[in-house]
């Protein structure tokens, strides 16, 4: 057995494989992954030193940073080596889904849905990525899963093989993991539109309105996303092969048909919620109707029982013992010509 050197083996050799996870607090020195890629779908996982070390020939190499932590915002300022302005561009803050296609590399940002616990999925997370033939440098502010999906694959040997494939790779399991989100969406329209038929609950109006919210946030940051990859596959770069320009192309698609179900979703949820309005309206004149109805009826009623309730002499029949008899049979037959009188007006 070859002596333990303590220093990390070649890009492309057998190496232990460290922890995959990118969850939780910021790694240290801001290093979440770094591999040197073996063209074979696997690669070396590499540390800080490991990082410092490579050369260009030892094949492509990816290091996802956490740019939150200043050693590597250092890093990419004073030591990567790539133009400050591409680096100020990988430590932006906010920052909106583009493509940038340079002489020497293609500067790339992209979006993801938040699936973190507890958080909204409309709460996209960016990543930003910088590719050059040899080398592909991705920063984060928070952890997003499709990143940890490309790190698995290459952990088992099914990842990408170079920077091509890996853009394209981001780039798919981003858009897949929004899917399953609008999907979730469409069902909760489908829901609230079914619950509208048959409830008719002031709830629902806080239910609407929540969905509406999560599609236009969602649709935000996926159209101009469908911008950036359709510049991607469009725009010269020798990073693209032919089958890569394509999967781009197919990406594109797939995010342009998810931005029109997020159109559709946000209007049919629009429309379940004027015609969930229009039904509470509704309801609300029939019930003020009958009460109108009832008034009506009753204010000829009110005012004569009103009238012969006062307390002064002269009253009529006070000494007759059918009076009251007598009054409540014509407040009777009142109220019944009232009533016909509304049958025959129409209006009820």
């Amino acid at each position: 057995m070859a002596p333990d050197t303590g220093t990390p083996p070649p890009p492309g050799a057998d190496a232990p494989r460290a922890p995959w996870s990118g969850a939780g607090p910021p790694p240290p020195g801001g290093l979440v992954t770094a591999v040197g890629l073996d063209g074979r779908g696997g690669g070396a996982v590499l540390d800080w030193k490991g990082v410092r070390r490579w050369r260009r020939e030892d094949g492509p190499l990816w290091v996802h940073l956490d740019c939150t932590v200043p050693e590597a915002r250092e890093w990419i300022l004073t030591e990567s080596g790539i133009d400050p302005v591409v680096a100020e561009a990988l430590l932006q803050g906010e920052t909106r889904p583009r493509t940038v296609v340079a002489p020497d590399g293609v500067l790339v940002v992209l979006r993801g849905v938040n699936l973190s616990p507890g958080a909204d999925p409309e709460d996209m997370v960016a990543i930003r990525m910088w590719l050059t033939a040899d080398r592909i440098i991705t920063t984060r502010r928070r952890h997003l899963l499709s990143v940890d999906d490309v790190r698995e694959a290459l952990h088992h040997g099914r990842g990408p093989v170079d920077p091509g494939t890996f853009l394209v790779a981001i780039a798919d399991r981003l858009i897949a993991r929004a899917a399953g989100v609008i999907t979730d969406l469409d069902d909760q329209v489908d829901e609230l539109e079914e619950a509208v038929l048959t409830r008719e609950s002031h709830a629902l109006r806080a239910s609407l309105a929540d969905v509406r919210r999560e599609a236009i946030g969602l649709r935000r940051y996926l159209a101009p996303q469908r911008d950036a990859m359709a510049r991607l596959h469009l725009e010269p770069s020798a990073l693209l092969s032919n089958l890569d320009r394509t999967r781009l192309r197919e990406i594109a698609d797939r995010v342009t048909r998810y931005v029109e179900d997020l159109d559709a979703a946000r209007d049919r949820a629009a429309v379940t919620q004027e015609e969930l309005v229009a039904r509470l309206s509704e309801q609300l004149n029939q019930r003020m109707y009958v009460l109108s109805v009832v008034a009506a009826l009753f204010l000829p009623l009110g005012f004569l029982t009103g009238l012969l309730g006062i307390n002064v002499g002269g009253i009529p029949g006070a000494e007759n013992p059918y009076a009251f008899a007598e009054v409540t049979l014509f407040l009777a037959l009142l109220a019944g010509m009232v009533l016909v009188l509304f049958k025959w007006r129409r209006w009820f």
